[in-house]
């Protein structure tokens, strides 16, 4: 499992892409991820374009992500999920606190 980091050219978006499982093995990397960037970061997308997996803790840590960018008012974007990632999102009611493409 492999967690990228990428940041727009302003600096104002950060990109996170999981590669393989997201699940709990995952918890301290994708923290890592966002917590020790700068605060200029305001928007965020997670692109699950490689994602095959996840689970109850996964979908835990996109939570703590959405409490940490400003919870109601977070602007996160979950980008490129397959069939079976976009199902598990729906299934949990999701689609209402992230915006799922």
């Amino acid at each position: 499992m492999a967690i990228q980091t990428r940041r727009s050219d302003d600096g104002r978006t950060l990109t996170i892409k999981i590669d393989g499982r997201f699940d709990f093995s995952t918890h301290q990397s994708f923290r890592d991820a966002y917590e020790h960037g700068d605060q200029k970061v305001s928007d965020y997308v997670i692109d699950m374009s490689d994602t095959t997996y996840l689970d109850s803790s996964a979908l835990g840590m996109l939570l703590l992500l959405r409490d940490y960018a400003g919870g109601d008012a977070a602007n996160i974007r979950i980008e490129n999920c397959n069939s079976d990632v976009r199902r598990i999102l729906t299934i949990s009611n999701f689609e209402q606190l992230f915006s799922i493409r």
